[in-house]
């Protein structure tokens, strides 16, 4: 072929053409590449020839033999029709059945050889002999090669609309045995005899049609020799670019802040609590960093509840007191609103300037942010929109950073002036994130954890209660208003639609008002005004509000220590994450606390496995470990990462410690040759795997 297989497109392959070319564009392949690297979701040993007299009935099985009948038959009280074929072995009868596809039989002639594989069933209607509901099927020629459906373990290939399974299979096979032969192989051959792999051709033939005898085990869990070199490659490839980028960072001419402290002590003398351990320890991290001449890139990870918002002002003060400008990026109007709400009073107290600016925002003092007036900004995405510029911003913060990427990141650096150093980022979660995941995701960034609460929290008492248990709930909730103390109430919406039979905020705050007219109840919702929400809050925080009926813009930034019980309606349509997030509104005093999880039927298998954890666990990481076992790392984050390539072999749960291989290689190899230039085969296939994302290999 003598092509580049990463531009040849799909539509030259044999049995492609443009109609399918269409089809195959739906599954994400459009060159040649592409297809090499869409690997099988699982595999089948349809190797095992057996008699037909000796099949086991639920056992996906391989026969051979002639076929003997080839009928179509009208169904009976139906328009629909049966095509029905019957072969013998000698040893008894088989029917293979395919519904509504009388156009079958014209691939079949009685007296002809045939290979047949399938899921044995019995006959509905005598209850004896062996049947096949629609089996792959193969006709025995001198061709070695046509033996692709069956007699062999079998790839199975995620589909679409139009496409089948055995004619995706037919085109990989065809694929393979045009363009195996053009793959070239960039990875430097001392990483490959280093890690045991073997050759990249070998690993992409045997990933899709594995040799006789494979394990069949290993294959389907994707941990073949074979797999596991293809996984290794892309790791390699994506820990290459975060790589090449942290190698970029480095070499930045950043802002070297130099403070005596001055505000920061301000704000440690008007706080009614001391740092913990962990907090002093990760701003030590922060001060170290934003001392030196390079740009900060540091991701701080937290549990609910562990005072990051404090460092992120501490950070903040820092770099205002030497003269430069702040940013605090949310990914949501109502975090971004809770940030301000939590922070403008200490801010303005000192005597700085601090706006808010979200799409909702009106009057944007864009002038006084230009000029430098604006000392501290807090925002969404509207931070690096156009028309917002920076007179000297040392200190971009992001907080809740898995709904923003790279590329946001790199936008709001450059919202400083032309002329000016790259500012600092400090990348901030209130979502623990596995070690596996950190690494992957933001390996171009250092790395510190707030592994401390306050040490006078207690662990929050989580139960789940079914509706018939409401009365229960409701007893303990008038008990606990009893005793001085405050309570949540979390519905899913905000008001009921027709579209679905979910209890809502509204209606809940009414029924709520009529089970305790003597209580104060008041509501907060995400399409209340900003100065509606700050008022409501203010007056929860007094004590001024018994019940706080809301949806889930409390979910972040919310620190009432009074408040010792949370009710989650409608638990079941909540991810793990969210009802952990939630939970840390609680527990934030001396007292003891209590989360309640009110599930409606019908809950499904996975609400349950939250339930679970949920009930089981308060700790964040092990929260964050299981659910993305539960959902996988494709959902674990809700929206693709920003700015990150997809990882299309490799699983982040299962690869764990090929990651750790492949960041150790790829920065070794970015260290000694930091534009591979000694690689540019390989320098040219890694740009590939990150066009579009970002730019590496600025470096020079």
């Amino acid at each position: 072929m003598g092509k580049n297989l990463s531009e040849f497109p799909i539509q030259y392959i044999k049995g492609v053409g443009p109609q399918r070319a269409k089809l195959l564009n739906n599954l994400g392949i459009k060159t040649a590449e592409d297809a090499l690297y869409y690997l099988p979701y699982r595999y089948e040993d349809r190797n095992n020839i057996n008699k037909i007299s000796n099949l086991n009935y639920g056992q996906l099985e391989t026969v051979t033999g002639k076929v003997i009948a080839a009928d179509v038959i009208k169904l009976p009280r139906s328009n629909r029709k049966l095509f029905e074929l019957t072969v013998s072995d000698g040893s008894g009868l088989l029917k293979g059945k395919w519904f509504n596809q009388p156009f079958m039989k014209k691939n079949f002639e009685v007296g002809q050889e045939i290979i047949l594989s399938g899921i044995v069933k019995r006959n509905p209607y005598r209850g004896l002999g062996f049947e096949f509901d629609n089996p792959e099927y193969e006709f025995p020629t001198d061709d070695g090669d046509a033996f692709i459906h069956t007699s062999r373990i079998v790839p199975i290939y995620r589909t679409t609309v139009g496409l089948s399974v055995r004619q995706l299979r037919t085109i990989m096979f065809n694929l393979l045995d045009a363009c195996v032969k053009e793959v070239s192989d960039t990875m430097p051959r001392e990483i490959i005899e280093r890690n045991n792999l073997p050759e990249l051709k070998e690993s992409i033939l045997n990933s899709h049609f594995p040799e006789a005898g494979a394990d069949m085990d290993n294959l389907n869990r994707g941990i073949s020799l074979y797999q596991t070199r293809l996984s290794f490659d892309e790791l390699f490839m994506f820990e290459l670019g975060l790589s090449a980028l942290k190698k970029g960072k480095d070499i930045e001419r950043g802002i070297a802040f130099n403070t005596e402290g001055v505000f920061v002590k301000k704000l440690l003398d008007s706080l009614p609590f001391k740092l913990t351990g962990a907090q002093q320890r990760v701003f030590s991290e922060i001060l170290h960093d934003m001392k030196k001449p390079h740009p900060m890139n540091r991701l701080i990870q937290g549990d609910v509840g562990c005072g990051k918002t404090v460092i992120a002002i501490m950070a903040m003060l820092t770099a205002v007191e030497c003269g430069y400008q702040a940013a605090l990026m949310a990914p949501t109007e109502i975090l971004a609103e809770q940030h301000y709400i939590n922070i403008h009073k200490i801010v303005e107290d000192m005597g700085l300037n601090i706006c808010l600016l979200t799409g909702s925002v009106k009057k944007r003092p864009l002038d006084d942010i230009a000029s430098g007036k604006i000392n501290i900004s807090i925002g969404t995405h509207a931070l690096i929109q156009e028309g917002i510029n920076f007179k000297n911003l040392g200190l971009a913060i992001i907080d809740e950073q898995h709904k923003f990427g790279v590329m946001q990141r790199a936008m709001l650096k450059k919202k400083g002036h032309p002329d000016a150093l790259t500012p600092d980022v400090l990348v901030m979660t209130a979502t623990p994130i596995p070690r596996t995941l950190s690494m992957t995701l933001y390996g171009d960034m250092n790395y510190s954890v707030i592994d401390e609460l306050p040490p006078d929290r207690r662990p929050v008492s989580t139960r789940l209660f079914n509706e018939k248990q409401k009365s229960y709930i409701y007893n303990a909730i008038a008990g606990e208003i009893k005793k001085g103390r405050q309570v949540y109430i979390v519905y899913p919406v905000i008001e009921e639609t027709g579209k679905s039979n979910l209890k809502s905020a509204i209606i809940g705050k009414e029924a709520l008002e009529k089970m305790f007219p003597d209580y104060k109840i008041s509501l907060i919702h995400g399409r209340m005004k900003s100065q509606e929400k700050e008022t409501v809050m203010a007056a929860f925080k007094k004590g001024g509000i018994d019940i706080l009926v809301s949806t889930t813009v409390i979910e972040v930034g919310v620190d009432v220590p009074n408040a010792t019980m949370m009710l989650i309606v409608h638990a079941e349509r909540f991810g793990l994450a969210q009802l952990h997030q939630l939970r840390g509104r609680v527990g934030r005093g001396a007292e003891q606390s209590y989360c309640f999880l009110l599930a409606y039927e019908p809950a499904g298998e996975e609400a349950r496995q939250r339930f679970g954890i949920m009930v089981k666990s308060n700790d964040g990481f092990r929260i964050a470990e299981e659910d993305l076992i539960i959902r996988g790392p494709g959902e674990f984050f809700g929206t693709r990462q920003a700015g990150m390539p997809d990882l299309k072999i490799a699983n982040i749960i299962r690869d764990a410690r090929l990651i750790e291989d492949a960041r150790k290689e790829a920065f070794g190899l970015i260290d000694n040759d930091p534009e591979l230039k000694g690689f540019p085969e390989l320098k040219k296939c890694v740009e590939g795997f990150w066009r579009g994302k970002i730019e590496l290999f600025k470096t020079g």
